[in-house]
């Protein structure tokens, strides 16, 4: 019987530039890299495509138009 050996897995690359990744910034290898992407995520970059929303749908009614006083 062959024996089975307790390998770690490939180290991957880094997502943003490509560079082997480091465990203290899993996945990335810099905190660099882990910022540009958290940037990415702050400004929308990623996003999975669907259906075009109905913007009207999103606004909250106004309370002046629905006729109660306040």
């Amino acid at each position: 019987m062959a024996e089975i050996e307790d390998k770690a897995p490939p180290a991957r690359a880094c997502p943003i530039c490509g560079k082997p990744a480091l465990a203290k910034f899993r996945p990335f290898c810099s905190a660099r890299c882990a910022d540009i992407d958290l940037g990415r995520w702050l400004k929308g970059s990623y996003v999975i495509p669907g259906e075009p929303l109905d913007e009207a749908d999103d606004v909250p009614p106004n309370p002046r138009e629905s006729g109660r006083d306040h």
